[in-house]
C-alpha cells in the first residue's frame, strides 16, 4: 500500500479528529459529528477520504454502520516513517561524529 493516500489523508484536523473517536470504539456518523462542529454530511465525506485511504472500515450492526480504526491501513505510513527517520538519522549521526568534514555534509573550518 501507498502512503501517499493515508498521508494526504492525516494532514486534515478533523480527520485525525475521526481517527481518535473511531480507534476508542466503533461509532456512527451521527456520533461522530456530535464532537465535532460539523455536519454528519461533512463527517462522511472525511471518512469516505479515511475508507480510501485505507485507514478506516466499516462494519455493519443491524441497521447501524459503524466505522472503526483499520490497523493494517497504518503500515504504509509507519513503514515510510521508519525508514525515512532510520536515513535521516543516520546522515544526522555521521555529520556529528565528523562537523568539519565537508565529504559528510558537515561545513570546512574557515566556511
Amino acid at each position: 500500500m501507498n502512503p501517499d493516500a493515508a498521508l494526504k489523508a492525516l494532514a486534515e484536523p478533523h480527520r485525525r479528529t475521526i481517527l481518535t473517536l473511531v480507534a476508542a470504539e466503533p461509532r456512527p456518523v451521527g456520533d461522530i459529528a456530535g464532537h465535532l462542529d460539523i455536519t454528519p454530511q461533512a463527517v462522511s465525506r472525511h471518512l469516505k477520504v479515511l475508507h480510501e485511504a485505507g485507514l478506516v472500515d466499516e462494519r455493519r450492526e443491524g441497521t447501524r454502520h459503524l466505522f472503526v480504526v483499520n490497523p493494517a491501513g497504518f503500515s504504509a505510513v509507519q513503514e515510510f516513517l521508519a525508514g525515512f527517520w532510520t536515513e535521516h538519522l543516520a546522515r544526522l549521526g555521521v555529520t556529528l561524529a565528523d562537523p568539519g568534514d565537508p565529504a559528510v555534509g558537515g561545513k570546512a573550518a574557515g566556511d
